[in-house]
């Protein structure tokens, strides 16, 4: 079954070029295209595309809002931001209202395939250039703190847990996949973030990013 795509963009000639791009790919369906943000929101909550390829900045209501608006209503669908902007402010604002992915522009074409297709999984993706960016603010915040290495602090299994989750697994899944209840997974779940002070799975799938943990 093909991949179903809603892509995003205020620029037509931006959604041409996606589009063309994305019909190369015979595991890819195009279904539907949004000009701003509010077209879509509207268009994810009528077409119910597992993808969508959002720009950050769009009139009318800017992507990120637009993410937060359409997960509110469907949160099975995967967001990928498709921008210019790698300040990590839109990244951290795009994690926190849960925007799987997270691609720049210039990197669209060799990319965009795999950022789709791991999304879908329930995966994050980030250009290179964004991990690097995300990397050097980690390592920063740990010199200020005079931590050598927060993981460390963590149990083999709470270690466990920790990659689970930011591989997109639900309390469920994890509970299934190491062969103990969901309540012993919460358990972990909850100690791991406090120890790492992290309020969320967006935070823990940055953290998870910035340790190089998933990709």
């Amino acid at each position: 079954m093909k991949c179903r795509i809603l892509i995003a963009d205020d620029h037509g000639v931006v959604r041409k070029g996606l589009r063309l791009l994305l019909e190369q790919y015979p595991e890819l369906a195009v279904i539907g295209e949004a000009a701003n943000g509010r077209e879509a929101v509207i268009t994810a909550a009528t077409l119910s595309p597992q993808v969508v390829v959002m720009d950050v900045a769009m009139p009318i209501l800017n992507g990120i809002e637009a993410a937060e608006q359409i997960l509110k209503d469907n949160s099975q669908i995967s967001i990928i931001m498709l921008t210019m902007h790698a300040d990590e402010s839109y990244v951290l604002r795009a994690l926190h209202v849960g925007v799987r992915g997270y691609l720049l522009k210039e990197s669209a074409e060799k990319d965009l395939l795999l950022a789709i297709m791991t999304v879908a999984q329930g995966k994050p993706f980030f250009s290179r250039e964004i991990g690097e960016s995300l990397l050097e603010d980690y390592v920063r915040v740990l010199k200020q703190q005079g931590l050598t290495d927060t993981f460390d602090i963590l149990t083999p299994r709470e270690r466990e847990v920790l990659q689970l989750l930011a591989e997109g697994k639900t309390n469920k899944d994890v509970a299934v996949l190491l062969d103990v209840s969901p309540y012993t997974v919460e358990s972990h779940r909850t100690n791991l973030m406090q120890k790492l002070n992290v309020h969320n799975t967006a935070e823990i799938v940055l953290y998870a990013v910035r340790k190089g943990l998933v990709k």
